[in-house]
């Protein structure tokens, strides 16, 4: 007779509420306080579209459009803020969170599961994908809702537990292209409980679970067919992007993540910050439950291996195929899960194993200081995920309202690469044209050239938004054309999207030969600008030509000044030579180096006459600048401003 499973008790009840209620409070905080960045505007975009044009366009991504078509039905009822759209991530981290619950109860009872579920609830890794408009909070809530289903079918054999697995199967082969390894997984964990039960006496039995097993997976499988050619397609055809973490390093990698979450690439955690973890790891392999199962129940060594088993699979495939890479860890996120199940397991494993009254409170002794160890630890990385700068998702939000209310007639906004183009106009409701650059995937640089100066001859500014150059303007063409065309006004970063402003070239007044050295090797050979007429909200045109007579090991900042009769500073402009593109490292002695500055005047500049400097300085070290005849500066020329 099967044994039924353990009912909740009180205790248990609250503290799954708790967790619960501490997971929807980590998830939903702030959800809506950053703006939407690149990938969550494509998410976006394909949400408002048909379901037939989401299917077309994301045969040409590297995600199955599953993901794309909830977004699209979650959108039209919850609307598309930021903090709605990302709302069905969070959703889906919370819904993942009680089936860990759940699924840690069948395994290893009530005490191991709020246990795991508590490691999954705060790690940081799994909140901060459960903030993004993206498919990965939904690849966990699959992974682990179809372990839990495995574990029905395998514990009630019945038709229903088959469909259950066989649909959420379905859903995370819809959802993502790693989702097939969770299903190796669980492949192997019904393998080892046939060839384990083969022998017994109920073969009958056995054989009914195979074929409820092979059934339910047709099910899945039938139904993705007409998307697995394009599956197959975009999976070995799509390439891999950013360099392979080092075996070496990679279990120190998974254990942070793992253990704590992605914030601990900005926290720093002592080694016996780690030392709780391995020992619940430990102590789920090695310390098994006192209470034996029945003959009927779930095997425990197949309770035990089950999160062993899943976490195994998938990291052992991305190390085999190289796919171990910063860029792919949240492919990974089902297997945090995993992880979390198995200390869960060594915590319910030391709170329970023993007989002895000694031994047991010592278990749980040790288990609690575990607990509260991880639990310190894991509340310590809440506050960089919603505050540290170097967590922060592109400011797409403040890029736009940057670019506003400052816009004039007469600017055009540049997208380099043009996939920005999706988050962008997310935001942007403004009139002045937007050109996505360079067209095309085939990085046609002479025609990206082509369409740079075109643009430069037809309109009087530009706004530039520079990400993911590597990939789609691997030979900066945008940046370089402007840098040799034009002048750069500013230059500011919104996380990692640069955003450039650039004047178009007038003609330049005042040529002078000047031939200053600047230290022992630079020499500026010539300068020009244009400051005839100059008033406030006007932008100077500097061209340097610098020239050095020996190579340099230092790399100097140029910084343009403009003072007022006392000598303060009114406005400033510093940047490497040739908009960071000139390094002075790179200098050809005897080889000119033109380098291009666009100097904003203030538009609350008062009338009078001004100095205009130039001057080089260490850029390890801004007070150190080169001397420059018996000053550190050179003056360049007097504005006057009527």
């Amino acid at each position: 007779m099967r044994s039924a499973p353990p009912r909740f008790n009180m205790r248990t009840c609250v503290a799954v509420i708790i967790i619960l209620l501490l997971a929807t409070g980590v998830r939903f905080h702030q959800l809506g306080a950053q703006s939407l960045w690149n990938d969550e505007g494509n998410s976006y975009v394909q949400a408002i579209r048909s379901f037939g044009d989401i299917a077309d366009h994301a045969g040409r991504d590297i995600h199955p459009p599953g993901y794309y078509w909830a977004l699209a039905a979650w959108r039209l009822p919850i609307g598309q803020t930021e903090f709605a759209l990302r709302a069905l991530s969070a959703f889906a981290g919370v819904l993942t969170v009680a089936f860990v619950f759940a699924l840690g109860k069948r395994l290893r009872g009530q005490i191991a599961a709020i246990a795991a579920a508590m490691f999954v609830a705060l790690n940081t890794f799994s909140i901060f994908y459960a903030q993004e408009t993206r498919m990965y909070s939904l690849l966990a809530l699959w992974a682990v809702a179809s372990m839990w289903a495995l574990t029905g079918f395998v514990y009630y054999r019945s038709h229903r537990w088959a469909l259950a697995l066989a649909l959420c199967n379905l859903a995370g082969l819809w959802t993502q292209y790693v989702y097939p390894l969770v299903m190796v997984a669980q492949g192997v964990m019904i393998v080892g409980w046939l060839l384990s039960h083969w022998r017994g006496a109920d073969r009958q039995s056995v054989i009914t679970l195979l074929r409820l097993y092979l059934l339910a997976n047709g099910i899945s499988i039938v139904l993705y067919l007409p998307w697995l050619p394009t599956a197959l397609r975009q999976v070995t055809t799509w390439p891999n992007t950013g360099e392979p973490i080092a075996l070496a390093d990679a279990a120190d990698v998974l254990l942070a993540w793992f253990t704590y979450g992605n914030t601990t690439q900005v926290t720093t955690f002592s080694t016996t910050a780690y030392l709780p973890a391995i020992m619940l790891l430990a102590a789920g392999l090695f310390i098994w439950p006192r209470h034996q199962a029945s003959p009927s129940s779930l095997p425990r060594w197949w309770r035990t291996l089950l999160p062993i088993v899943w976490l195994v699979s998938m990291v052992g495939v991305f190390l085999a195929l190289e796919l171990f890479r910063f860029a792919n860890l949240k492919l990974l996120l089902p297997a945090q899960a995993a992880f979390a199940l198995w200390m869960g397991i060594g915590f319910g494993g030391l709170w329970s194993a023993y007989r002895d009254e000694t031994r047991r409170w010592a278990g749980r002794i040790i288990a609690l200081i575990a607990a509260i160890w991880l639990t310190v630890h894991l509340v310590a990385g809440l506050s960089p995920l919603y505050k540290d700068p170097r967590l922060q998702r592109a400011d797409y939000r403040g890029i736009v309202s940057q670019i506003t209310s400052h816009l004039q007639p007469g600017d055009a906004i540049i997208l380099d690469a043009p996939n920005q183009e999706e988050v962008f106009r997310y935001y942007y409701a403004a009139d002045a044209p937007v050109f996505p650059l360079p067209r095309g995937l085939g990085g046609d640089d002479a025609a990206t050239e082509t369409d740079v100066r075109n643009i430069i001859a037809e309109f009087d500014r530009a706004w530039a938004v520079l990400w993911g150059e590597d990939e789609r303007d691997p030979n900066r063409v945008v940046e370089t054309t402007f840098n040799e065309a034009t002048f750069e006004v500013s230059s500011q970063w919104f996380g990692d999207v640069r955003l450039v402003r650039y004047v178009m070239p007038v003609a330049l007044e005042d040529r002078v030969d000047s031939q200053t050295r600047f230290g022992d090797a630079i020499i500026l050979q010539s300068y020009a600008l244009n400051h005839a007429d100059a008033a406030p909200g006007d932008v100077l045109q500097i061209q340097l030509d610098w020239m050095t007579e020996a190579p340099l090991d230092t790399r100097y900042k140029v910084f343009v000044q403009l003072l007022d009769e006392d000598g303060f500073l009114v406005a400033q402009r510093d940047r490497e030579p040739g908009s960071g593109l000139a390094l002075t490292t790179t200098w050809q002695p005897g080889t000119t180096v033109t380098d291009r500055h666009g100097l904003l005047l203030p538009e609350t500049l008062p009338p009078g006459t001004y100095q205009l400097i130039v001057g080089l300085y260490d850029i390890d070290n801004p007070a150190e600048r080169l001397p420059v005849n018996e000053d550190n500066f050179l003056p360049l020329a007097t504005i006057t401003i009527p």
